[in-house]
């Protein structure tokens, strides 16, 4: 039977039976769909992630307590001290930029919100290259007179003040009240996380705010790439010298987006293997469905074998139809999938992102499901004796 024929039949043959073919192929349908999505999600906060990570500009490393990994960040044992010595091995003060964050409630007239305080040097937009749309950012004498000004954020400013310029205007954090003279441009949220939730004060006054002396992260600019790698032995080896009893990390951007990307692909083999399950029980659904199926026609195919059909023929006709059913049930749920990934990407915090990559694998993926669970009751019909089959009612 040449392979049009044996397509043709084996559309007829699913047109004969549209329920129950429709009902077979909403497993594959939804399996294909929630690898598409799952894919789709992926892709798309990979490459926020990475979007985000290099917004915070090139040749950059930051210094922070622990090891780099998900989890409870560890305790930091850095000081003011630490960040003059780590300025004295990159060679320049102007590159090494310093924090501490707390989150505060911070009040202006009747309007509160509670938000992230980070305590920084004046150095930091150039560092982590900030914009600001209104005021200044904090001056090398606010830090060293620890006064009490503030930048806020774009979502603290337009909570706070609405459309009006706070710039000028008094705000009080955590009960202690600060002048507000610049205002950061927005950076938008990257994955469900609003960057533009914090305001800064100067390093020196958040030490006196919080009661603590303590600095969460140091962040270098190299001037080229090529000294990343210089630096970071010369700066872990300036900590370990001053702290032996405490680990730190000191990672590139790339590192720091390898170690996301690396829990990002963790979880979404996990969600995957999930929906990988459906897309196995469906396969076992359209085995059974074809054994039903070969059970039902076993006098059609005594009379096929009869008029000359040879095992190889029916063995085709059964394996088309069960590939036709899967690759018809794979290709809606492209469609249901490519829907709910541009759904989940506007509607939802979540970005997910379409790769042409990803249609050819749940196609190929609902084809080869079509294949492998198509075969058993392929051969169960091929090997069937023609005259004891047309002798069947």
């Amino acid at each position: 039977m040449r392979f049009a024929e044996a397509c043709r039949v084996a559309a007829a043959s699913l047109r004969a039976t549209p329920l129950r073919s429709a009902l077979t192929m909403l497993g594959v349908t939804v399996g294909v769909a929630s690898v598409m999505v799952l894919v789709a999600v992926g892709n798309g906060t990979r490459q926020e992630v990475a979007g985000t990570v290099s917004s915070l500009g090139s040749n950059l490393l930051l210094v922070v307590p622990g090891k780099l990994e998900i989890g409870m960040p560890a305790t930091s044992r850095l000081q003011l001290s630490d960040v003059t010595a780590v300025a004295r091995v990159v060679g320049d003060p102007d590159r090494v930029a310093a924090s501490v964050a707390s989150g505060e409630t911070v009040r202006a007239g009747n309007a509160k919100l509670y938000t992230s305080v980070v305590g920084a040097l004046d150095n930091s937009p150039r560092v982590l290259t900030r914009q600001l749309t209104a005021g200044a950012y904090l001056s090398p004498t606010d830090v060293d007179l620890a006064r009490r000004v503030t930048v806020l954020g774009a979502t603290v400013a337009r909570t706070l003040f609405g459309p009006a310029n706070p710039v000028g205007a008094q705000v009080s954090v955590a009960g202690v009240r600060f002048r507000v003279i610049g205002v950061f441009a927005p950076l938008g949220q990257s994955l469900g996380v609003d960057r533009d939730d914090e305001l800064h004060i100067p390093l020196t006054t958040a030490h006196r705010l919080l009661g603590t002396g303590r600095v969460d992260m140091l962040a270098v600019r190299a001037d080229a790439p090529a000294q990343l790698a210089d630096l970071t032995h010369r700066i872990s080896a300036e900590l370990a010298a001053r702290h032996p009893e405490t680990e730190f990390s000191v990672v590139t951007q790339d590192q720091i987006v390898g170690v996301l990307d690396r829990v990002l692909s963790l979880l979404g083999g996990v969600l995957a293997a999930t929906a990988g399950i459906s897309l196995l029980v469906s396969g076992v659904s359209v085995s059974n469905i074809m054994l039903v199926s070969v059970r039902e026609r076993v006098r059609e195919i005594g009379l096929r074998r009869a008029l000359g059909a040879g095992p190889a023929d029916i063995a085709a006709q059964f394996l088309a139809e069960a590939v036709l059913l899967t690759s018809v049930g794979g290709v809606v749920g492209i469609g249901v999938g490519a829907l709910g990934s541009v759904l989940v990407d506007r509607l939802t915090p979540v970005p997910a992102a379409l790769t042409w990559w990803s249609v050819l694998l749940s196609f190929a993926v609902a084809a080869t499901v079509g294949v492998v669970f198509g075969v058993a009751p392929a051969l169960r019909a091929a090997r069937l004796d023609p005259v004891p089959a047309l002798r069947t009612e």
